[in-house]
């Protein structure tokens, strides 16, 4: 496994971890959205920039809704 491979499954474990965590904090939206981010770069640096587009806009939905809750 190469070290772009493991950065994908870290961000994508993130993703998934903080997902599951969100109700008992606001801290872990954002870091929902972080995550995304994250994922969002692992999939322009494969060339999946479907993927990228879409954690974007899952990182924009996670962090307004951590601003407006």
């Amino acid at each position: 496994m190469d070290l772009l491979t493991l950065f994908g499954v870290f961000s994508v474990t993130l993703m998934v971890l903080f997902y599951a965590l969100e109700k008992k904090s606001n801290i872990y939206i954002l870091g929902f959205s972080i995550a995304c981010i994250l994922a969002a770069i692992y999939g322009f640096l494969v060339g999946a920039w479907p993927f990228s587009i879409a954690e974007i806009i899952w990182s924009g939905v996670a962090f307004r809704r951590r601003h407006l809750g």
